[in-house]
């Protein structure tokens, strides 16, 4: 007996929530209100979900309907930290570039349309799945940097590229959801796997976002407005590793050309330099560990930007037939964003939602039409 109790009590406040950007669980209070509160505790929950429904409706809650299918559009811009950077090209063993090249900014963009239909399985538990179609764009503005002979690093070379992709998504997620008194909070999660055209596997991401609201009712039986806030985590599989047509990251033709050519100007001078203060040293000064160390980290250095530059360029001289091969390790710069939100019911039905993040490096929109039913 007393387990029932403890589970009428977790009912209790479970119950009078609002699930993030979708429905609530209604408890009609107050003595205005006390025929509609006996006339829903008469009635009986016509419908095999959520499970317990029918003990919920006889405990004085208005269910919503369990089960959905929504619409949703979602665009996101964010900054990326790459590292471990990788590249070769038309097939050619890759090379590692941490110690040459560096990013000023690497800017990740997409717009997403995804179909989620859900289920509540339970009368404070939902769960879904998540079919999307997105177009995704990197924009990404780097240099590679060679030392002198005083350990000065100098950019030689920059550029700055937009790639553009296709992916499709597919996944889960659950929100559990707990409430007391006309407030609610709702711990959205969901796990997705993204296959985009440039990557070699799918892209695997986690999100989770936990709101905090209230929902106000109108005068109009089951029509209401839900105001919240909140946050947004992501994580995604760090590892990513493909290959792209040359021409989708280079404009070609003589200006690049003409910018790698300039850039290994430098690194030919660079060494030169190198070379003339090397010689320059007596025996002593060369067995000095600290010139002993500039020399080996400058010609370390300049031989690799040497060869990555020759061997760009000849890719690039012949663009239309080249792809470059990468992999690297990204992450997102900040994890976690601010959002507001809210959602317009218009009966029990039909929902209109819109919410906004930003704060930290990442800004987002989501905009949604949910219609539910019975089942």
């Amino acid at each position: 007996m007393k387990y029932y109790k403890l589970f009428q009590t977790l009912f209790l406040l479970l119950f009078t929530l609002q699930t993030f950007a979708q429905v609530y669980t209604d408890k009609i209070v107050g003595k205005k209100n006390k025929a509609a509160i006996d006339s829903l505790k008469k009635s009986e929950w016509p419908y095999s979900l959520p499970i317990w429904g029918k003990k919920v409706t006889a405990m004085g809650y208005k269910l919503p309907y369990a089960a959905g299918v929504g619409v949703n559009y979602f665009w996101q811009k964010s900054e990326l930290v790459i590292d471990n950077l990788n590249v070769g090209f038309n097939g050619s063993p890759m090379v590692n570039l941490d110690e040459i090249v560096r990013f000023k900014s690497t800017t990740s963009e997409a717009a997403v349309v995804n179909v989620r239909p859900d289920i509540w399985i339970l009368p404070f538990l939902n769960v879904y799945a998540i079919f999307a179609t997105s177009k995704p764009s990197t924009q990404v503005d780097f240099g590679i940097w060679i030392p002198d002979t005083t350990n000065n690093w100098k950019e030689i070379y920059s550029y700055s590229t937009k790639a553009k992709f296709n992916a499709h998504s597919i996944g889960f997620g659950l929100t559990p959801t707990i409430g007391i008194g006309g407030g609610w909070m709702a711990l959205d999660m969901n796990w997705t796997w993204t296959d985009v055209d440039a990557t070699d596997k799918p892209v695997y991401s986690f999100v989770f976002g936990p709101r905090f609201g209230k929902s106000f009712n109108f005068k109009k039986p089951d029509q209401n407005i839900a105001l919240w806030v909140g946050g947004f985590r992501v994580k995604f599989a760090s590892a990513t590793k493909g290959s792209l047509a040359l021409s989708e990251v280079v404009t070609g033709g003589g200006n690049d050309g003409s910018k790698i050519d300039a850039a290994q100007l430098k690194v030919t001078n660079g060494q030169q330099q190198v070379d003339s203060w090397w010689n320059g040293l007596t025996p002593p000064q060369q067995n000095n560990p600290v010139n002993k160390a500039k020399y080996e980290t400058a010609n370390r250095v300049l031989t690799a930007a040497g060869n990555f530059l020759n061997t760009a360029e000849g890719a690039i001289n012949n663009v239309s037939n080249s792809t470059v091969q990468y992999s690297l390790d990204k992450s997102v710069k900040d994890k976690w964003n601010f959002i507001v939100g809210s959602q317009f019911q218009l009966n029990r039905h039909w929902m209109i939602r819109a919410e906004y993040g930003f704060l930290g490096s990442r800004e987002q929109f989501l905009a949604g039409l949910q219609f539910r039913f019975g089942l």
